[in-house]
C-alpha cells in the first residue's frame, strides 16, 4: 500500500483534508486513492456530476446519491448571478441550500466568462463581463472568485483561471497561461476559509512546452490538489491525449489530479490511463435531454423510431432502477411527448452508468486489465 499525504489542520483539530493513494497500475499511470473532506471520503478515480444551479438537472438529491455520486459541482458564474452567494451564505451554505450532505467542489467560474466572448474583457484586475440573463455589468476578480466560493462553503474551490482557445496563437496562450499563475498567487493570498481546500489549474493550450511550465508552477504553489484546464475545447481527442501526457508527469504523486470538463466514457478510461483521478462533465445531463443514453452496447438514442416498440431494458447490462423498471419504447414515448420524467430517468441512468464505468476502472486497475478495459470502451465511444 502507498501511502502519501497532504494535510490541513485547524487548531489541532482532527485532519481535514487528506489524500491517500492506496494502489497503482502496473502498466499504467492510473491509480487507486481517497481524498477525505469535510463532508466525507471520494474514492478516486470518480466522476463528479454537474449540478450548474445547485442542482443536477431533472435529478433530486437522493436521485444522485442512488446513481452513485459521490460528489457534485456547484458553478460560481451562475451562483454568483442567481441566487447571489449571499443568499445561499444565509442558508448556511450550499450544502443546506441544495440538501447535500456529501462533498461540493466549486469551479471558479473563469471558464463561464471565457466562454461569454464578447460579452466580457480580461484585465490583468479581472474580468468584466456583461450578464448573459440581462446584460448588467459585473467584475470577477481572483480574490472575488475566492469571496464567492468561501461564502458557497464548498468543500473544494477552484482557482481563478483564464482559458483560451484551441485554435489560439502562442503568444495569447502564454499570455492567459501567465496571467493565470500571477491569478493562481493572488487566490492562494486571499483564500483562508481552512475547511476549504483550494486548487491551482494548469493552463498553456496546446503547446507542450507551455504545459510542461504551468504544470511545474501550479504544482510548486503546494496546494492540495492540481487541476488540469483548458482542454476539450475544441481539440482532437488524440491531441488533449498528448497535452495530458506532457503535464500530468510534472503534477505531485502525493496530491490529486483532476481534469476538468472532461466525461465521456472513452476520456474517462483514457485519462485514467494517463494517471488522472478526477473529471467532470455535463453531458451526462446534456444528452439525456436530448434522449440519449451511455449504455453498455454504446449510445442509444431512444428518440429513434427503431425503438417505438422495443420492449427490452435502456441497457441490457445495466441493473440501474431505470433498467429494471422501464423500457426503451416507454422512455421514446416520453421523450416524443416532452414529458418530464424522460430527464429525470435518462440522466439517472447516465449518471449511474458513468459511476458503475469507474467502479469497472478500479477493479481493472487492481486485476491488471485497465487497457483491455480501454480498448472495450473505446471501440464503443471513441
Amino acid at each position: 500500500m502507498l501511502l502519501w499525504f497532504w494535510k490541513n489542520r485547524l487548531d489541532g483539530d482532527a485532519d481535514l483534508f487528506e489524500y491517500e493513494v492506496n494502489e497503482k497500475s502496473k502498466n499504467t499511470k492510473a491509480r487507486i486513492g481517497v481524498l477525505r473532506t469535510p463532508h466525507g471520503e471520494i474514492e478516486t478515480p470518480c466522476y463528479m456530476a454537474v449540478g450548474t444551479q445547485a442542482t443536477v438537472k431533472a435529478m433530486t438529491t437522493d436521485m444522485v446519491k442512488r446513481a452513485g455520486s459521490q460528489i457534485v459541482l456547484g458553478n460560481t458564474y451562475h451562483l454568483y448571478l442567481r441566487p447571489g452567494e449571499d443568499i445561499i451564505k444565509e442558508a448556511g451554505g450550499l450544502h443546506k441550500f441544495m440538501n447535500w450532505d456529501r462533498p461540493i467542489l466549486t469551479d471558479s467560474g473563469g471558464f463561464q466568462v471565457f466562454s461569454l466572448g464578447d460579452l466580457r474583457k480580461i484585465t490583468e484586475e479581472g474580468v468584466e463581463f456583461s450578464s448573459h440573463l440581462d446584460g448588467s455589468k459585473h467584475m470577477i476578480t481572483p480574490e472575488k472568485s475566492m469571496q464567492i466560493q468561501q461564502d458557497l462553503g464548498s468543500d473544494i474551490a477552484m482557482a481563478f483561471d483564464v482559458c483560451s482557445a484551441a485554435d489560439s496563437d502562442f503568444e495569447t496562450v502564454k499570455e492567459a497561461m501567465e496571467r493565470t499563475h500571477r491569478w493562481l498567487v493572488r487566490c492562494r493570498e486571499y483564500h483562508t476559509r481552512e475547511d476549504q481546500a483550494l486548487f491551482g489549474i494548469v493552463q498553456g493550450g496546446m503547446d507542450k512546452n507551455l504545459r510542461q511550465e504551468s504544470a511545474k508552477f501550479v504544482d510548486g504553489m503546494d496546494l492540495p490538489g492540481n487541476a488540469i484546464g483548458g482542454l476539450s475545447v475544441g481539440e482532437p481527442k488524440p491531441m488533449m491525449y498528448e497535452m495530458l501526457d506532457e503535464t500530468v508527469p510534472f503534477l505531485s504523486e502525493k496530491k490529486p489530479r483532476y481534469l476538468m470538463g472532461v466525461g465521456t466514457p472513452d476520456c474517462l478510461v483514457e485519462g485514467v490511463v494517463r494517471g488522472v483521478d478526477m473529471f467532470d462533465c455535463v453531458i451526462q445531463t446534456r444528452i439525456a435531454r436530448n434522449g440519449t443514453a451511455y449504455t453498455g452496447v454504446g449510445k442509444v438514442t431512444v428518440r429513434n423510431s427503431k425503438y417505438k416498440r422495443d420492449f427490452t431494458p435502456l441497457d441490457p447490462k445495466c441493473d440501474c432502477e431505470v433498467c429494471k423498471n422501464y423500457t426503451r419504447a416507454y422512455l421514446r414515448h416520453l421523450v416524443n411527448v416532452n414529458e418530464i420524467l424522460a430527464c429525470m430517468l435518462i440522466s439517472f441512468h447516465n449518471i449511474y452508468y458513468t459511476n458503475k464505468l469507474m467502479d469497472r476502472v478500479k477493479e481493472a486497475i487492481k486485476d491488471g486489465t485497465l487497457l483491455e478495459l480501454r480498448d472495450e470502451i473505446d471501440e464503443l465511444y471513441a
